[in-house]
């Protein structure tokens, strides 16, 4: 028996199914819209690079309590239990028992005929263990597919945290975009009314017919109107951010409803290289750990192939009188080895072993479509970014040349030579050249957020390396 036992522990070092392997995927040596592939990315902290201590306060803080972290986080924890229940499958059970009975015969009952009646105390106590020994690798591969869900549940927490980081500062530029627009539309606004209240004054005086008054009454009263629409926006992004941090929508509207300029964004941003996204995006890391976790199943499937040993045993204690419970005489036991063997299961063993190849060429499908939108991502990011900051420099040419018009036909008008007809012209040309010149400073920093967020920046791993 002991040999039988030695040869079982020997044969328990093989494994079937097949060996994980982390799958390549052939990506293109440099970005197609950015020339600054090879200059070093420090990821984990990049809203830092906005140089706004408000927002990076915001995020911190955000990230230390937002609801949806923190159902990562318990996803995290489970994932974890769940390889504990799974790992403790490579030990022995060991179940204990203890019993007091106290029994009476009737003495017409037949069976006890020719037998002394009466009551009758009954003592029993012992335990028994079952150990399977894990000789073609099942359980192994169970605790290794457990082991890459849990890898998977701590990218998906990577990757909420990034995607949540990335939320804060959308809404957080969306706002201080609104409010700059606000304070054009309001800047604006003075000078058309300053422009109205000096053709009243030249009507009233019999230079210009009221027609001029009530274009001048008409473009104050459009850019007004412009004005509630963008508060209402700049609200609902405070009201975002407050339920972001897990508080009631209006918890950071006295911190945020103070007017501040937007964010200052670099003109250009080093990116690495594309071979670096796969070691980077959490995304890319959970689909590669779900795929380890189910080419491991394959294994626990294909070991139900094969025979199952295990070692029993049991020892107990019995005696009908309490002194003596736990004497020699008294003490039974039982050990060796078993065997179970599914001989036939009408195809169900091999039904499922395919079943669990085809969930894994599911998790490859799944994460080369991982990677490939990921390369998407970049490449949409890199390119928004880079078009955005041509797009600002002509609307700031835009901008001075409005303002420059804008002058030169009040000066025009006020000494009649030109039509108000121009200057109306001249103003609603500047307000809107200096609207879309906010609004490109905005789509810049939304664009940089989504760039940090497409090259799956925003955490550590814990070694100190940022990502």
């Amino acid at each position: 028996m002991n040999r039988a036992i030695l040869l079982l522990l020997l044969l328990a070092g093989c494994a079937v199914g097949p060996d994980f392997r982390p799958p390549q995927m052939p990506v293109p040596d440099g970005w197609a819209g950015s020339t600054e592939t090879n200059a070093p990315v420090g990821l984990s902290t990049w809203w830092q690079t906005f140089n706004d201590p408000q927002l990076t306060a915001l995020i911190v803080e955000a990230l230390a309590i937002n609801l949806d972290v923190q159902l990562a986080e318990a996803r995290l924890r489970e994932s974890r239990a769940a390889r504990g229940v799974v790992a403790g499958g490579l030990w022995p059970s060991i179940n204990g028992i203890a019993l007091y009975s106290r029994n009476h015969e009737s003495a017409n009952d037949s069976s006890s005929v020719g037998t002394k009646s009466g009551d009758q105390n009954l003592y029993l106590a012992g335990f028994d263990a079952v150990w399977e020994v894990d000789i073609f690798g099942g359980i192994r591969r169970n605790v290794e597919s457990a082991n890459a869900t849990v890898q998977a549940a701590q990218e998906g927490l990577r990757d909420a945290q990034v995607s949540f980081a990335a939320e804060v500062a959308l809404d957080y530029i969306q706002l201080r975009g609104f409010q700059q627009q606000i304070a054009v539309a309001q800047e604006n606004l003075k000078a058309q009314q300053h422009t109205a209240d000096i053709t009243r004054q030249k009507q009233k005086a019999g230079f210009v017919s009221t027609l001029d008054v009530d274009n001048a009454n008409a473009q104050v009263a459009t850019t007004q109107s412009q004005i509630p629409v963008l508060e209402v926006s700049a609200q609902q992004a405070i009201y975002a951010l407050s339920v972001l941090l897990a508080r009631p929508p209006a918890y950071l509207l006295k911190e945020l409803s103070e007017m501040r300029p937007l964010p200052v964004t670099p003109p250009q941003v080093p990116v690495g290289l594309p071979s670096d996204l796969a070691r980077r995006r959490p995304d890319i890391r959970q689909a590669e750990a779900q795929l380890h976790a189910a080419t491991a199943q394959i294994g626990v499937a294909e070991a139900d192939l094969f025979p199952k040993f295990s070692l029993t045993g049991n020892v107990s204690w019995q005696s009908d009188l309490l002194h003596n419970w736990f004497s020699s005489p008294s003490r039974a036991s039982s050990f060796g080895p078993s065997m179970d063997w599914a001989l036939f299961q009408g195809g169900s063993i091999v039904s499922n072993i395919r079943e669990q190849q085809a969930r894994r060429d599911e998790a490859f499908i799944t994460y080369q479509k991982t990677v490939l939108a990921a390369l998407q991502d970049v490449e949409n990011a890199l390119i928004a970014y880079n078009k955005e900051w041509a797009h600002r420099s002509a609307l700031n040419d835009a901008v001075v040349a409005s303002r420059k018009a804008v002058e030169v036909s009040m000066q025009l008008y006020s000494a009649g030579q030109t039509d108000f007809l121009n200057v109306l012209q001249a103003q609603g040309t500047l307000y809107a050249s200096e609207n879309a010149f906010v609004q490109s400073n905005s789509s810049a920093g939304q664009d940089l957020i989504a760039l940090y967020k497409a090259l799956g920046g925003g955490w550590e791993d814990g070694t100190g390396q940022t990502r």
